[in-house]
């Protein structure tokens, strides 16, 4: 094994564990059935987007809509901050969480925006620690189908995902890394970070 698979397993392996810290005990009460029925329905929200042939700006803001429903924004965007996140005020880290959540329902958007005459079949579903994993397939036009999974909990009182991975590319640790540079460019200052999140995507 490479140094480079060692190095990302042992980061993948603490931002888990970091993950682990954040999510309650409650969790647990979350079953493989409730999970694969949320990722059903985003799938299902999804595929009829992609098949829609609505122009890209709609599909974008349709797209936007299905993360702001099936998504537990607030915690993704708080773990996207790292422990930059205690640094700041509640009214902050709200307005923030607003701007992000555009910001990552235009980017992903565009992504699924790729996927149009394709579909999203799902595969499988298994815990890990204490959240669920529900496990896909994207099945496009000439290309080779490809994996994408979907981590579940019930953190926020229902059922919502915290993370996807999409050809094996984790949308939360890619988002920490960005989001770690914006904040970095504007000085730490969140107000700002959050003014770049409103313009970019």
């Amino acid at each position: 094994m490479s140094n480079e698979i060692t190095r990302r397993g042992f980061g993948l392996g603490l931002g888990a564990l970091a993950l682990a810290a954040v999510l309650p005990r409650g969790a647990w009460a979350l079953t493989d059935a409730a999970a694969r029925a949320l990722v059903e329905k985003l799938v299902a929200d999804i595929n009829a987007v992609i098949a829609s042939g609505r122009s890209e700006a709609a599909m974008i803001q349709d797209f936007t809509r299905i993360f702001d429903r099936y998504a537990d924004v607030p915690i993704i965007a708080r773990s996207c901050l790292g422990a930059d996140v205690r640094r700041f005020s509640e009214a902050q880290i709200a307005a923030y969480t607003q701007a992000f959540r555009g910001y990552i329902g235009r980017k992903y958007g565009k992504r699924f925006r790729e996927f149009i005459g394709g579909r999203i079949e799902l595969t499988g579903v298994r815990q890990v620690k204490t959240w669920h994993e529900v496990i896909g397939t994207a099945i496009l036009r000439n290309e080779a189908p490809f994996e994408v999974r979907f981590l579940v909990s019930d953190r926020s009182g229902r059922p919502l995902f915290f993370d996807m991975f999409i050809e094996g590319v984790s949308m939360r640790l890619s988002e920490r890394t960005e989001i770690g540079a914006m904040l970095d460019q504007n000085g730490g200052d969140i107000g700002r970070l959050t003014a770049a999140l409103q313009r970019a995507g």
